[in-house]
């Protein structure tokens, strides 16, 4: 799986993944998502070429249609049409962000995820890339004020799960990319149906105004 265009999915998802905790702007979170799946595409259609499996390249369309192409446009003209254009704050300051995220790539590298890493010893760098943006997709969904990009930050998480998988050389199980498929469907559904009830019932995406709700 050494090939360049693999290289460069790979230095778009760090980008990415790096990318949604600096940017400020919600459109910017949702391009940076659109991009991150676009490089799980890559990453999959890579592995369609080399297995030369049809359920894998399924796989690879449903992830385009739903991920690429439906999700970032829902996002899209809901912040169009809310006028939702800046996200709001982050608990932690930016430079405090930075610390964290080193933090989490270096306790990515520990001892603590060793054992994972005996999965695909060959894709060693690769295991820990993914391991890294799962926590660092959940540390999204804690840093952020905004339900949107704690959304997207769920939706990177599971992003973060199928590079895991395709790395691990596990995506060719029949069972595991028909829980990829669902999982697809199942979590961008809830994301888009979370947000858009959110916004309607509270009047915002800003997380800290919501304290106040009552039963």
């Amino acid at each position: 799986m050494d090939s360049l265009l693999m290289q460069f999915c790979i230095v778009l998802l760090s980008l990415t993944t790096f990318g949604m905790h600096v940017v400020k702007k919600n459109y910017s979170v949702v391009a940076m998502y659109g991009l991150q799946s676009s490089a799980i595409v890559g990453l999959l259609l890579i592995s369609f070429h080399e297995q030369r499996s049809l359920s894998l390249l399924l796989v690879a369309l449903v992830t385009l249609v739903v991920k690429v192409i439906m999700a970032p446009t829902f996002f899209s003209r809901l912040l169009k049409r809310h006028k939702l254009k800046f996200a709001v704050s982050t608990y932690a300051s930016t430079p405090l962000t930075l610390i964290i995220i080193t933090g989490i790539i270096m306790l990515a590298n520990s001892a603590i995820f060793a054992p994972l890493i005996t999965v695909a010893p060959a894709a060693h760098s690769h295991i820990i890339l993914s391991i890294s943006m799962m926590l660092i997709s959940i540390f999204l969904m804690v840093n952020r004020k905004g339900a949107l990009s704690q959304v997207i930050g769920v939706l990177s998480l599971e992003n973060s799960i199928v590079a895991f998988a395709i790395f691990a050389g596990l995506e060719q199980s029949a069972v595991l990319q028909v829980g990829i498929l669902f999982d697809i469907f199942v979590w961008s559904n809830i994301a888009i149906v979370l947000v858009s009830m959110v916004y309607r019932h509270v009047g915002s995406l800003d997380t800290t105004s919501m304290r106040e709700l009552q039963d």
